[in-house]
Parts: C-alpha cells; structure tokens; sequence
C-alpha cells in the first residue's frame, strides 16, 4: 500500500533535514549526563533543559519536572480522537570508564566512516539519546509538513534509568493520571541481530542475592581442621550443585509455578529467525548450549527461566598457594523470571533452600538486590500489527517480534501501574557498544529509526 501523501512529505523531510538532525544529536550528546555520579548533576539537569527547551521550541506542551532525584521531562502534544501514545526514552548516559580505552574523548562526539557504514561515536549515542531523537525528530519533520504535532501524545523522558530509576515509580503513581495512555513505546531496544526491524514483546523479569555464610572465627589451617571443620565455600557448592538436575531443570520448589510453555505461533516466528546456538555462542569463544534440555536457543534465552551464580569469594585467592579453610564464603547468584513467577515468592523459597544446608553452627545472612517480575505484551493490540507493517515497510523486511533475556522494569511499570502495555521498538545493534568504551550507532539507524517513526505515528492515527 502506498503511503498516504502527507507521510511522503515527512519522510522526505526527514531525508533532506538529516544533516541538522545529526547537528542536533551531536550537541546533546556533548552534555555528560552521567546520573550515577554526584559530580555530574549540574549536567544531567543541563541535558534535561536542553531536552526541554527542544520541545518547547518544536511546539510541545513540555516542563522539567523535578524528583528527589534527576529530574524528569513531560511533554504534551495537542489533544486528538485517536489513541493516545505515551513514548519514553531516558537522557542520562553511563560512566566512561575506562576513559584510556575511548579512542577520542567520550562527550566530544564526532561521525566516523567504519567498514560497515558512517557512525555516530560517543557516549549516549546509542543508550539512549541517539533513539530518544528519532522519535523527537519524526515530530519534527511531521509538524514542518502538517502544521501541527501529531496529536495525542505524551512524552516521558527519564534523567535516572542508567542509576537504577529510583524516582520513576513514585513518579508514575503520583501522576498517573497524566501519563495513562492507551499504548506506550519505549526506544531502548535493539534490531535483531540479523538486522531486520524488531518489536520487542516479552522480557524476563530478575532477582537477585547475596548471600554470605560465616562458620569459624578466622581462616583455619586444612590440615588441623580439615574434615572436621565446616567448609563455608564447600557448603555453598554442595547447595547450588542441587539447584539444577541432570537435565537442567531447576528444583527449588514452586519455581515453576506461572511458568507457561511457548506458544506454537510465537515458536514458529522464533524458528524462522533462523537462530544459530553454537554460532551466537561462537561469538565469545564457546559452541555447546547449557541449558534444559530439549529447549530451543531462543526459548532458552527469551523465555525459560535461569539460575545462575555470579560471583563468588572466600579463602586465599592471592599469589602462591595458601591451605586454609575460609572462615566466610560470598555468593552472588541471580534467577530470570518469566511468566507469571513471583520474585519474592521465589526469595522465599530459596531462602528456605538454602537453609537446610547450613550447619547448626554457621550462619547464613542474605542482602536482597530487588526484583522485578518478567513482563509480557497483549500482542492482540491491533497497534502491534501497524507498528509491525510501518516497520515492515520502511527496513523492506519483514519485521518481526522477538523476546529479550535481560530486564527493562519501566515496561512492567507501565502495565502495573499505568494499564497499559508497551511496544519496545528500537534500531540500536548488537555492536553498539553501550555501556562500553567507543559507544557508537550508526547513521542507518539513526536516520530510518526516525522515518520509522514517522510511519508508526502515520499508522496509529
């Protein structure tokens, strides 16, 4: 189907206004917003006055709004007769370090011709001004052809999502009203690693623990106390070694409750991305999949649940060889949700686990790391469909919905306390590097995230 005339006009628009747009992007991106770091306060409000001031300038009804922490940005486009969108994005950026390993100062951004295209370096580029932008600058081009915004939208741009978000949830309950929306669209997301458009629709929730279990006063010498004394390190093997069977099921009880199997329409879009376990795993050196068996690649990393143990510590782990019985042992472990699973039932149950390995005269002490519950889109929404063809259209693809096995907790936040599901939609590539030294994202994705968003806007209304 041909595009309606008006859209033709933006997305010229967007094609002939690209060059100020990446003027644009490279001038926030100088501003270091780093929301974890104190010292850079002053310049994670700056970002937010200049975000602000932008969308004043472009015609938005938008404020500064501030929060016992970084504050945030709240714009309103004019109201319409269609469905009300509400897009987020988050303008604070992750710490450089280590600054030796940038090739160039990491807030002085640049365009750089590379092998696979021209891109744009710096930090933030990609996580997330740079996709925070193409939304902005499809509302750009939109009202330059139209006259006016797209109608019915709000937009809710975050100055701590790199800092854990601390202040997001009281904010959302206290200005629900405001916010509520008939679909949210949230641009953190990334392509499939294959290149074609994606919409994200289900992400794994997470908990975490850390765990640590005293048994002697001091360090013990093996020799004197081995066999007889207990073992923190060995006591903590013994107990995780029992949290998987043979066949890589987890066995802490209950765990499995709220967990659904894969539908097999969602299991046949999987099969045709044609995913390669041992080539994606042959990217870091390894080619055998551990997991529950008889699970798919996909499946296994988008919606089964994981136990894993991230860390863990005790003894002598210096120079040379020291023969001692550590006094305390540290475990850092962390469980995946899908589903329905409870990430405070499953504290519980693991808790409860966990002692029955302990010795009447040790003792165990857990610090919580938080959780959040695996959120899951009503892909039934016919805007899933017309996001889905936009993008279909714009990339010559056929995009496609796909998982993620990590967690953005905003997108729970959104169906628990707002009603309303999200589409994730993002052009970001898995060679970004974000959150790394020499983050980049390419002008592609720049560029045709912004026309991308234009046919979403076009489609919707």
């Amino acid at each position: 189907m041909a595009p309606a005339p008006s859209l033709e006009h933006v997305l010229e628009k967007l094609d002939a206004g690209l060059p100020q747009a990446l003027d644009r992007l490279l001038e926030f991106l100088r501003i270091p917003s780093i929301s974890t770091d104190p010292a850079f306060a002053p310049d994670v409000r700056r970002a937010a006055e200049w975000l602000c001031r932008d969308l004043v300038e472009l015609g938005f009804d938008a404020s500064i709004r501030d929060t016992p922490g970084h504050p945030m940005v709240v714009a309103h486009s004019q109201p319409g007769s269609g469905r009300k969108l509400l897009f987020y994005g988050h303008y604070d950026v992750q710490p450089v370090d280590p600054l030796n390993l940038w090739d160039n100062p990491p807030f002085e951004p640049r365009l750089e011709d590379t092998p696979a295209g021209e891109v744009i370096r710096g930090r933030g580029s990609s996580d997330d001004k740079g996709q925070l932008m193409t939304f902005v600058e499809a509302c750009r081009a939109w009202k330059a052809v139209n006259g006016e915004l797209p109608p019915g939208l709000v937009l809710l741009f975050e100055g701590e999502e790199e800092s854990g978000s601390p202040s997001l949830r009281p904010f959302l309950h206290d200005n629900a009203a405001e916010l509520h929306a008939d679909i949210a669209a949230i641009c953190d997301t990334s392509r499939y690693s294959d290149g074609r458009p994606a919409i994200t629709t289900q992400l794994r929730g997470l908990y975490g623990e850390e765990i640590t279990l005293r048994a002697a006063d001091r360090d013990l010498h093996s020799g004197s106390f081995g066999g007889l004394a207990a073992n923190p390190l060995q006591i903590l093997c013994n107990a995780f070694a029992g949290l998987k069977d043979a066949n890589g099921r987890i066995t802490l009880p209950g765990f499995y409750d709220g967990v659904a199997e894969l539908p097999e329409a969602l299991r046949r879009d999987w099969d045709s991305l044609g995913f390669d376990p041992a080539e994606f795993l042959g990217g870091v050196g390894l080619k055998d999949p551990i997991g529950e068996k008889g699970r798919g690649g996909l499946e296994m990393i988008w919606s089964q649940p994981t136990f894993e143990i991230n860390g863990m510590s005790g003894g002598y782990t210096g120079e040379g060889f020291k023969t001692v019985l550590p006094g305390e042992a540290n475990a850092k472990v962390s469980f995946r949700l899908v589903g329905q699973q409870d990430p405070d039932k499953i504290q519980k149950a693991f808790r409860a686990y966990m002692a029955g390995f302990i010795p009447a005269d040790c003792e165990i002490s857990y610090k919580s790391h938080g959780g959040s519950p695996a959120s899951h889109m009503n892909i039934s929404d016919p805007a899933f469909a017309a996001a889905k063809q936009a993008l279909t259209e714009e990339w010559g693809r056929d995009a496609a919905y796909i998982g993620a096995g990590g967690s953005i907790p905003i997108a729970g936040d959104f169906q628990q306390i707002l009603k309303m599901d999200t589409m994730l939609i993002g052009f970001a590539k898995d060679d970004d590097r974000i959150h790394s030294p020499n983050e980049k994202y390419d002008v592609e994705s720049f560029a045709k995230g912004a026309r991308s968003w234009a046919r979403i806007l076009a489609a919707l209304a």
